[in-house]
């Protein structure tokens, strides 16, 4: 095998320390799906370059922090492939030598990816998040996930909403205790607009400070759950 290049297994074992869920057949299956395109030895055998290793790790932070579908990552990568400026990158940021303290949930995770626009169907909905027809009927009764406002489909919210529904439902959590979850959203969201009300009518470009000030209640309110829980 060529200097720098590394087998299927050798690729599984470099990266499920950080994607636990990783197996070579879903590497095949990025494949075949054309997102990764390996070098093939005379004998067949698939050979990957660190180049294919980082768009690895691209593709499964993008399913598991951003849970971004297939079509939407493979826009991304077309994108950088031609030469197009995007807002992500492939390389990933190096590692510091000393452990870092546990961050709260709300942070960006290591790979920075676009946050454009998505517009989800329904079964595209159901087949991205993994939720079955019933779960997601049941997110919508309680109002936790609906469409966009005049429109049949679903945004990059509502998917992210389904996909954490599904993983909270394997501990007992289901969505009607979510609706707890939504009703002190709704206090904390209050909260934030008379809080930033004033300062935005008097500094009307500050266009990014509800965000902001949302990650700060977020990171508090982490925060305090972990104190609650340890």
């Amino acid at each position: 095998m060529a200097i720098g290049l590394r087998s299927i297994g050798q690729v599984k074992a470099i990266l499920e320390g950080e994607y636990p869920d990783i197996s070579i057949s879903k590497i095949r299956f990025l494949e075949s799906e054309g997102l990764i395109s390996p070098e093939r030895a005379p004998s067949g055998y698939r050979r990957y370059a660190e180049s294919d290793i980082e768009r690895l790790r691209y593709i499964l932070d993008a399913q598991k922090h951003h849970y971004l579908p297939l079509n939407v990552i493979r826009e991304q990568l077309e994108a950088m492939d031609r030469g197009e400026p995007v807002d992500g990158t492939l390389s990933a940021e190096p590692k510091s030598a000393e452990a870092a303290p546990a961050a709260p949930p709300v942070t960006r995770p290591r790979q920075q990816l676009p946050q454009r626009a998505m517009r989800i169907s329904r079964r595209d909905l159901l087949n991205a998040s993994g939720v079955s027809e019933a779960m997601l009927a049941e997110l919508e009764k309680q109002a936790l996930v609906k469409p966009r406002r005049g429109t049949i489909y679903y945004d990059r919210d509502a998917l992210a909403v389904c996909v954490i529904a599904r993983k909270l439902a394997t501990y007992g959590i289901d969505a009607r205790h979510l609706r707890i979850v939504k009703q002190s959203a709704e206090r904390e969201t209050g909260l934030i607009e008379q809080a930033i009300t004033p300062y935005l009518r008097r500094n009307p470009m500050a266009r990014g400070l509800p965000n902001e000030v949302m990650n700060l209640i977020l990171n508090a309110h982490a925060a305090m759950m972990r104190s609650m829980l340890s």
